[in-house]
């Protein structure tokens, strides 16, 4: 059956790979991505649609929605793929620390924007997040913008684990009215990712030994198509993070806790200005 998905971060790296391989399933994609002239190389190749939106500013955040909502009366699937990993402690024009708002306040924004379409839709949502929530991940929902203490793999981790557990609360809020939720680590692959950081990753990813190992881009898709394409509760369970197509073994002990995913999905709803109730 064709779905209609909606993948942000899809002009380069694993969003493009999942655009490409989906399509040629023959399901409807929708490119989205910050970049104009290659968020339009990449629909053009692949004959689908697209919008561009850059994530460090949520008034484009809202403008896509808007978009996305006004465009298509139904969304099978919305794939939060864009993030990365940033290099100083850079405030937004919004005045977010850059990581934060780019991996989990904007796709946060974006998904409960379009709530009434992806409900009315029975949706799939897929958080792309990482290994790097269970490395790195300490989150203090005190210090969301991490005035008091800041580092690029800190900053990544925490996102990452906002990722998980705004998946989990997702599921537990509006499961039982049609949404399924889940997110997922792609692995480490062979992209662009961490070039404009400061962290050490940045000079693995960018050393010819570090890519010998890292898998492509296609492998890294698997995931988001399996999730995307697949039944959730026949093949997969909502509200989960998965590696390898399989629950993770091993994880945060911060992604399971309910209350820590409960306080993050209000607080961030009072920073982009939407109700909590």
């Amino acid at each position: 059956m064709e779905k209609l998905i909606v993948i942000t971060g899809a002009s380069d790296g694993i969003g493009a790979a999942a655009a490409r391989q989906l399509r040629q399933d023959g399901h409807r994609v929708v490119i989205v991505g910050r970049s104009p002239e290659k968020t339009r190389v990449v629909a053009r190749g692949l004959g689908a649609e697209s919008f561009t939106a850059d994530f460090s500013r949520l008034d484009e955040v809202r403008q896509l929605a808007a978009a996305l909502a006004s465009t298509y009366g139904r969304i099978d699937v919305l794939a939060n793929n864009a993030g990365g990993i940033f290099g100083d402690r850079a405030k937004t024009v919004d005045g977010f620390e850059k990581t934060f708002q780019i991996n989990h306040l904007a796709p946060f924004l974006l998904t409960n924007l379009l709530l009434d379409t992806l409900i009315a839709s029975t949706a799939t949502v897929i958080q792309t997040s990482s290994v790097g929530a269970r490395l790195f991940g300490k989150l203090d929902l005190d210090d969301l913008n991490q005035d008091r203490n800041f580092s690029a793999n800190l900053a990544y981790g925490n996102a990452k684990l906002e990722n998980i557990l705004f998946t989990k609360e997702l599921h537990r809020r509006y499961h039982a009215q049609g949404i399924s939720s889940a997110a997922f680590h792609p692995g480490v692959v062979a992209t662009s990712f961490a070039s404009d950081s400061s962290s050490f990753m940045s000079r693995v990813y960018g050393s010819r030994l570090g890519r010998l190992v890292m898998t492509t881009p296609e492998k890294g898709a698997r995931q988001l198509v399996w999730l995307a394409e697949t039944e959730p509760g026949v093949a997969w369970e909502s509200g989960v993070y998965y590696e390898k197509q399989k629950p993770a073994r091993r994880m945060n002990p911060q992604a399971s806790d309910a209350e820590l995913a409960r306080r993050l999905w209000d607080r961030s709803a009072e920073l982009v200005g939407l109700a909590t109730a």
